[in-house]
């Protein structure tokens, strides 16, 4: 008891950090956005803290699954803190948010290549809009989903290699997947319905979105992201957000087939029983 308290404290100081952590860093936001800021991370602290003290999971999926959560948070973290030293470098220059700001820049133009995700997400940008934006825009772009990527990958060792979920024991359906209900038609068919659907739209996500913020030109006006705080959490939900969806459609699918593989161990054991009777 005593440990699952302590651990959900240090993950609700862990989620209230990640949400201040632009406010922290970036230069003449703590006065504008203080009040919001504080309010917005005590509460997605205590609901954190509310779901990883009880015994039995509630809504977050995969809690007795490592690493499949961890991976996803310090990604989310490890973006958003290097966008937010990159914003910051600009008022502040330091040797650190000036290789990251060349690394981004690297990495953006490597990867903004025709009909990329960093491409789509440039030319959704308006035609007037400044260079110095735009330039801002594939940095944050080409970190954020190089990011994503590398999530995606670490997972993928782990399903493949190291034997997740199996490798930590007996794995409860139940417990990890808290609002699946298993009662309800064939589960089998359902998780991999939801495996693939899951993958289909994290793969279309980070091309879908941006063609759908230059359609809706007109109501959504790309040139806010011009402020340092909408442009690090745009780029962490564009690229994150759909990656999340594939990891979490391959690790649902990894269940399907683990259960798939025990139903057919189980009707080849009650096959031998009746041949023996």
């Amino acid at each position: 008891m005593i440990e699952r308290f302590a651990g959900a404290v240090v993950r609700a100081f862990l989620v209230a950090l990640l949400l201040a952590t632009p406010s922290v860093f970036l230069p003449g936001t703590l006065d504008d956005s203080t009040a919001l800021v504080l309010i917005l991370a005590t509460v997605i602290a205590i609901l954190t803290f509310l779901e990883y003290n009880s015994e039995f999971p509630s809504v977050v999926e995969f809690r007795y699954a490592p690493p499949f959560n961890r991976l996803r948070f310090g990604a989310v973290l490890l973006l958003v803190l290097i966008l937010s030293v990159i914003a910051r470098g600009k008022a502040d220059p330091t040797e650190l948010s000036q290789g990251l700001t060349a690394l981004g820049r690297l990495l953006g133009n490597t990867i903004d290549f025709p009909y990329s995700p960093v491409r789509l997400v440039v030319l959704m940008m308006p035609i007037n809009a400044p260079k110095e934006l735009i330039a801002d825009v594939r940095i944050a772009a080409g970190l954020s989903y190089f990011i994503s990527l590398v999530m995606m990958f670490v997972f993928l060792i782990h399903v493949r290699f190291l034997g997740w979920p199996a490798r930590n024991g007996a794995f409860n359906v139940w417990v990890n997947l808290p609002m699946f209900d298993p009662t309800v038609g064939d589960a089998l068919s359902r998780l991999y319905r939801d495996a693939r659907i899951n993958i289909a739209l994290g793969f279309v996500l980070p091309f879908l979105i941006p063609a759908l913020v230059k359609l809706a030109s007109t109501l959504i006006d790309p040139i806010t992201l011009a402020h340092p705080q909408t442009l690090i959490w745009t780029m962490t939900a564009w690229a994150l957000l759909p990656a999340s969806m594939i990891m979490r459609g391959i690790a649902i699918g990894r269940v399907a087939d683990m259960i798939e593989e025990k139903r057919r161990r189980a009707y080849a054991e009650a096959e031998q029983d009746l041949q023996a009777i």
